[in-house]
Order: structure tokens, then C-alpha cells, then sequence
């Protein structure tokens, strides 16, 4: 016998604690909302719902940003758990590279159109309901590009969360591996929402 007694099996894995799973669903419905409702309001064929769309998107982007920084944060203070023994090394560090350039493009993503709002002096009505004063001056050229910024931003973001979905659904339906149960349901089995 091997010395400390027998040898046990390590814990299962249980995946993400339910705050991050909180984090990671509420963000990918932003998300889903956040796009659709871009496109809504720059096509011209829906100009009679632009203004709405408009309003709706600068809102939840503010909403956004939030619950991105507070998810990135909560990361830096409670270590991810480690991805199982069949995912490959290789695949376990473009993952882990992919999910860290997905934050990355969030916060490009919200921060650039804060930048082209309040830089070319249009309103966030969230904000101006909250009480929060323009954070920049007026500064059309920067929000210009930060325009730019935005939307290849969203097209990246696009992309990669293509390439997340496409590993997740790969694992779970074609090699039969139980990956998605690290994120679903949104709240650990267990655990309960947090308190």
C-alpha cells in the first residue's frame, strides 16, 4: 500500500463555479441581443425603428461593459477549473488564448463605442438617466476611427465565438465528451444561486 493510504481518483470535474457561469450566459445574451440590434439600426429599410435600436444598443452596451469588467475581474480572483484529460494541450492552450482574446475584444468592442458616442456628442440615455456625466470631450476624428475600431472589433468577436461554439458543439456531439456540462446548467448542480 502506497504510504497516506489508499490512492483516490481525483474529484470530478464540476466545471465553472455558478458565478461564472452567471457572467458567461448573461454575456453571450448581450451579445446576441447587442448584434442583431446593431445591424437593426444602421439598415435603412428599418429606419422607422432606428432611433429605438439605437437607444437600446448604447444602453446595453453600458450594461455591458459592467458585467464584462466584473467577469474578467472575478477570473483574476478565482482560478478556472482545469479542462479535462481528453482535451489535447495544444487545444487546451488555443482555448485558453481564445477565451482571453474574447475578453479582450468585449472590452474593445464597448469601450470603442463609448468613445464614438460621446466623442462625436451623441447621448447614452442610460447614462444620462443614471446621472453620469461624458467621461471624454467632444473629439469627432478619434471617434471616427474608434467607429472603425468598433466594428472590426464585433466582426473579430464574431469569429472567435464561431470557433468557441464550433470546439464546444465538436466535443459534445462528435467525440461524445461532456464539455458542456463545465457551463451548463447556469447555475452548478449543487450549488444553488449565489447568495
Amino acid at each position: 500500500m502506497a504510504e497516506g493510504g489508499p490512492r483516490r481518483d481525483p474529484a470530478p470535474d464540476r466545471g465553472y463555479d455558478s458565478v461564472a457561469r452567471i457572467f458567461h450566459w448573461m454575456i453571450a445574451l448581450m451579445v446576441v441581443v447587442q448584434i442583431p440590434a446593431g445591424i437593426a439600426m444602421t439598415s435603412e429599410p428599418l429606419l422607422e425603428v432606428a432611433d429605438p435600436m439605437f437607444i437600446l444598443h448604447k444602453g446595453l452596451g453600458v450594461v455591458l461593459l459592467v458585467l464584462v469588467t466584473l467577469r474578467a475581474l472575478w477570473r483574476l480572483l478565482h482560478r478556472p477549473p482545469r479542462f479535462p484529460d481528453y482535451v489535447p494541450s495544444l487545444e487546451q492552450r488555443i482555448a485558453g488564448a481564445t477565451h482571453v482574446t474574447i475578453y479582450v475584444l468585449l472590452f474593445v468592442m464597448v469601450v470603442s463605442g463609448y468613445v464614438r458616442t460621446i466623442g462625436d456628442g451623441f447621448p447614452i440615455e442610460l447614462l444620462d438617466a443614471l446621472g453620469v456625466p461624458p467621461l471624454i470631450p467632444l473629439m469627432p476624428e478619434v471617434a471616427g476611427v474608434m467607429l472603425v475600431v468598433h466594428q472590426f472589433a464585433v466582426i473579430a468577436l464574431i469569429g472567435l465565438v464561431a470557433v468557441h461554439i464550433s470546439a464546444v458543439l465538436r466535443h459534445q456531439l462528435i467525440d461524445r465528451n461532456p464539455i458542456l456540462a463545465r457551463m451548463w446548467p447556469p447555475f452548478r448542480r449543487g450549488e444553488g444561486p449565489p447568495a
